[in-house]
């Protein structure tokens, strides 16, 4: 079949956040081909360039935010007319979601009229070329600012400003700009059997749209939920109409692409019951866990009588959420019990904010531990050491990970813990904080303490440092059960599946019957999507030629056309 996967900066992208479970699932599934309809985060992340792609790959269609079509569209007065009714309709339906509240689930009604004037943008962009200029037009603002003026709407929208309303009308332009893509007719996202968003917002609206336009059926996975993203996002510095209105929006759009996907694929239960909060029908969803190579950890979790004995690693991206500060005071009552214990931290800083808060973490550590030395004549040391992937001692994440007996997990925000899985795949036990689906991938093969509890993560940390044996268990119950959950060929026959299921209960969309709607069964045989050539039948015999020695026929079967028969 053929397949258009939708990604917002991400695949193929080298810098993508989510590149590399993209590339997985088009590697794992040769058999089917892929057309990639690729958002970018700026220019910047274009300029970077792609990543390898395979041979199934046979079309790649990217856009950025900074190049949006229709910036020189110039619209008559009917077509001023109809995109302020749509706009005026869609910042009508954002201050009703701002009453609502959040997270949103809202009725029939108020799905119906935020749908309308979203597909009433889409439909206008196309027959005018596009929506660039007039979604940072005035007329947009004094949209949003009637919206916001209307009686009974909420406090929140009725405070904004006019620099609130002009950040909010920038922000909707961004997210808006798949809605002025040439991507919807037949010979683009129109001749896919099936569109797979790697992710919720801006990433499926092409999909919504190809739907729209031409019954593509949908398939929305999200890994990371995009709609607590942008919640986690958005900052206090944020004027309160702005954050009310955002949320708004990308709270209707969240309950939107959840309501006209055939199947929407979560992770774990955290991810789950955010999907079904936010309007997800029950029924729709799915578990597919992010599937992992497990081939550069074969050789560390085979061997784990290699690791140090007295060492605990953490490895991941440094970040406030991380909670690196208890982690740092939970070594400092380890050391009491095990004066031997070394602590490994390993990754980058996610970030300025990233940044200052390794800077704080080092003066914390350096404050806890000062350097010690075994005697008067040799130099200190400090127990605790900050390091980055890709240096002389840690080249990889296996050697990461092979470095400490236990690693560490000591967030307070976690979605899919990715760093736990390969943690388990090297067969190393494991402790970890009971946060997001840290339970669900742990499934007992490790220990769970509380989040912000120091004492708790430290009594964790050096029961398994005095029982050997007890690590080993909890190793390689942890290797075995990432290998029968998390590696990416579950994932690949996972997605396969739900492909074959959409699809065979999808009709056939591009051909019709007599022009009356109906789709015509099997109008597309089934040789249409198989790669290759197919042979010319064989010139019909010519009357009077001699019969040479009977030759077995091979039958093919091919379709009918409408109103004829066997004759």
């Amino acid at each position: 079949m053929r397949i258009g996967l939708l990604a917002e900066g991400g695949y193929p992208y080298v810098s993508g956040d989510a590149t590399l479970w993209c590339d997985r699932l088009v590697r794992g599934l040769g058999q089917h081909e892929f057309h990639v309809y690729a958002l970018s985060r700026d220019d910047h992340q274009e300029d970077e360039g792609w990543i390898p792609l395979p041979p199934q790959v046979s079309r790649v269609r990217t856009a950025s935010p900074g190049t949006v079509e229709g910036e020189g569209v110039t619209y008559g007065r009917r077509a001023r007319r109809r995109f302020d009714e749509c706009y005026g309709e869609l910042a009508g339906a954002l201050c009703e979601a701002v009453s609502a509240g959040a997270p949103p689930q809202p009725s029939t009604t108020e799905a119906d009229r935020f749908a309308s004037a979203l597909y009433g943008l889409a439909e206008l962009a196309r027959d005018e070329g596009g929506l660039g200029a007039a979604l940072r037009s005035e007329t947009a603002v004094r949209a949003l600012e009637r919206a916001c003026r209307a009686p009974g709407a909420p406090r929140a929208a009725h405070e904004a400003g006019v620099p609130d309303l002009l950040a909010v009308a920038a922000h909707l332009a961004r997210a808006l700009t798949p809605l002025s893509l040439d991507w919807y007719e037949e010979d683009g996202l129109g001749a896919v059997d099936l569109a797979h968003a790697a992710s919720g917002g801006t990433a499926a609206l092409p999909g919504l749209l190809a739907r729209h336009f031409c019954g593509v059926p949908l398939l929305v996975t999200e890994y990371g939920v995009r709609l607590r993203s942008h919640y986690l996002a958005t900052g206090a510095h944020e004027p309160p109409a702005v954050r009310a209105l955002l949320a708004a929006f990308h709270g209707r759009l969240a309950a939107e692409t959840y309501r006209q996907a055939a199947y929407i694929t979560h992770g774990n239960s955290h991810a789950r019951r955010w999907q079904e909060r936010c309007g997800a029908d029950r029924a729709k969803l799915r578990t597919v866990f992010p599937g992992l190579d497990a081939a550069p950890f074969a050789e560390i979790g085979e061997a784990p009588e290699a690791a140090d004995p007295d060492t605990l690693v953490w490895v991941g991206r440094v970040e406030p959420a991380k909670d690196l500060v208890s982690l740092l005071h939970a070594f400092a009552e380890i050391r009491k019990a095990e004066p031997k214990t070394r602590l490994r931290l390993i990754g980058p800083p996610a970030g300025a904010d990233g940044a200052a808060y390794l800077t704080h973490c080092k003066a914390l550590a350096a404050q806890l531990f000062p350097d010690e030395a075994d005697g008067p004549h040799s130099v200190g040391d400090n127990p605790v050491s900050f390091e980055e992937i890709g240096g002389p001692e840690t080249p990889g994440l296996a050697q990461a990970y092979a470095s400490g007996a236990v690693a560490v997990l000591s967030s307070v925000v976690e979605g899919f813990p990715l760093g736990l899985a390969q943690a388990m795949l090297c067969g190393r036990a494991t402790v970890s904080t009971d946060v997001g689906a840290v339970v669900e991938v742990i499934g007992g093969t490790g220990l769970v303490v509380p989040p912000r509890n120091p004492r708790a993560l430290a009594e964790a940390c050096v029961s398994l440092l005095r029982d050997p044996e007890r690590r080993a268990r909890l190793g390689a119950a942890a290797r075995a059960r990432a290998l029968e959950l998390f590696a990416v060929e579950q994932n690949v026959a996972a997605f396969h599946g739900i492909y074959l299921e959409i699809v065979a209960q999808c009709p056939v969309r591009r051909v019709l019957l007599g022009g009356s709607g109906e789709p015509l069964p099997f109008a597309v045989p089934a040789e249409a999507h198989v790669p290759g050539r197919w042979p010319p039948p064989a010139p019909a015999p010519v009357p009077g030629w001699a019969a040479g020695p009977p030759v077995r026929a091979t039958v093919r079967a091919t379709a009918v056309p409408a109103g004829e028969g066997l004759r």
